[in-house]
């Protein structure tokens, strides 16, 4: 069946009507015409999937991922990194004016300086078999490089393979050195490959036990140290994150009481370090806070705090006049408990970092009864994909 695609949605799927109910189809540019079938209907969408391109969109180009039509990690290969960005800068200004009731002619996005920009990834393993699901199941896409990663993973993914795993998971981070830390979810017992050192594996674990080297080594960001553990959350650009850093730190005045939740290993706390008065942070990973307590020592970080444990449960429990709260929620977003606290202790300044715009307007929509939206700014994180980072600065009415 024939339609002509009208705009995409937030997850970048172009939307046309099939039957007069709204029709989500991948990998579709506004205004091109598709033959499409059907894949899934409900009664209150249907999902279709492009059988042949009638009439091209001008900006649509060929993709240069082999995996790309049935792999669900990217979205947005097949047009230029120009138009994801103006994608991304309207997708923040829609979902910040449909959810918060927040108008903004216009949002500046910092575009992402490399492109092979992934420092970790997580592939899935079955039947020995390794590589992503295509999108939206459970369907193996068997891969032997990915477009989006750092040179020194893509040259180990070969050798997967070698481990002798047949059902679970590998995930693969690097660092500046051009390490390896290697963490394997499986119920097989595996083979450790030979010549590790070949390719500077820092440490594998399996089944979250140490078998070979550590379960951590060091980042260098910013000129600050970060060691990392293989559960501990890092952002995965880490140009643009250098950039964010640069960004925030500038937002934080010299000699403030600064509480940084969901403060992983002490990334944005310690990264914008501006001679704090004292430094809290919360995080409920145990080997995070860990790392976190080592990063602050390794780079000279006097008056820091760290508590381990559920943010809601914890912040309220620090008892000092905040003068400043850095957020960074997992896609979710905060919880009501938090906001109100967050809202009890009357910080001068709040610094949310999000991943998810959605998330970020519903909370943004309570915070601005009692505080004012002095910016908000985009950075592409994540190209190529339907995701885009935000930091938004919220000073106290």
């Amino acid at each position: 069946m024939k339609a002509t695609i009208l705009k995409l949605d937030d997850q970048g799927r172009g939307i046309c009507y099939v039957n007069n109910k709204i029709t989500f189809v991948s990998h579709t540019l506004p205004n091109e015409e598709v033959d499409l079938e059907l894949i899934k209907e409900n009664s209150k969408y249907q999902i279709g999937k492009v059988k042949e391109i009638i009439k091209a969109s001008p900006n649509r180009l060929k993709s240069l991922c082999p995996y790309y039509e049935q792999c669900g990690g990217c979205q947005l290969l097949h047009t230029s990194y120009e138009e994801t960005l103006k994608f991304k800068e309207n997708k923040i200004k829609d979902i910040l004016n449909k959810f918060a009731d927040i108008n903004i002619n216009s949002i500046s996005i910092t575009p992402s300086p490399n492109f092979h920009y992934r420092n970790k990834i997580t592939l899935k393993i079955s039947a020995g078999k390794y590589g992503y699901y295509s999108e939206d199941s459970h369907t193996l896409i068997p891969i032997t490089k990915c477009l989006l990663v750092k040179e020194e993973i893509n040259n180990f993914i070969p050798h997967i393979g070698e481990f002798n795993i047949q059902n679970g998971q590998i995930i693969i981070r690097s660092n500046y050195n051009q390490e390896l830390l290697i963490a394997i979810t499986s119920t097989d017992s595996i083979t450790i490959p030979q010549n590790l050192t070949k390719y500077k594996v820092a440490g594998i674990v399996h089944n979250g036990k140490t078998i070979y080297g550590s379960n951590s080594f060091i980042e260098i960001l910013n000129k600050k140290f970060f060691e990392i553990s293989y559960d501990s959350f890092f952002q995965i650009n880490n140009d643009i994150t250098s950039i964010i850093l640069d960004t925030i730190k500038k937002q934080i005045p010299t000699n403030q009481i600064v509480l940084d939740l969901y403060c992983g290993v002490g990334l944005l706390g310690i990264g914008t370090y501006n001679n704090n008065k004292k430094l809290y942070g919360i995080e409920i990973i145990p080997n995070a806070i860990l790392n976190a307590i080592k990063n602050s020592k390794m780079n000279k970080i006097p008056n820091v705090y760290y508590h381990l444990g559920d943010v809601s449960k914890i912040i309220a429990k620090i008892n000092d006049q905040i003068d400043i709260v850095i957020v960074d929620p997992p896609r979710r977003g905060l919880d009501q408990k938090t906001i109100n606290t967050i809202l009890n202790i009357q910080p001068n300044q709040i610094i949310y970092m999000s991943c998810d715009p959605i998330t970020l307007a519903r909370d943004l929509k309570i915070l601005k009864e009692k505080y004012k939206i002095e910016s908000i700014q985009a950075f592409d994180m994540f190209p190529y994909t339907y995701h885009v980072e935000s930091v938004c600065l919220l000073k106290l009415r």
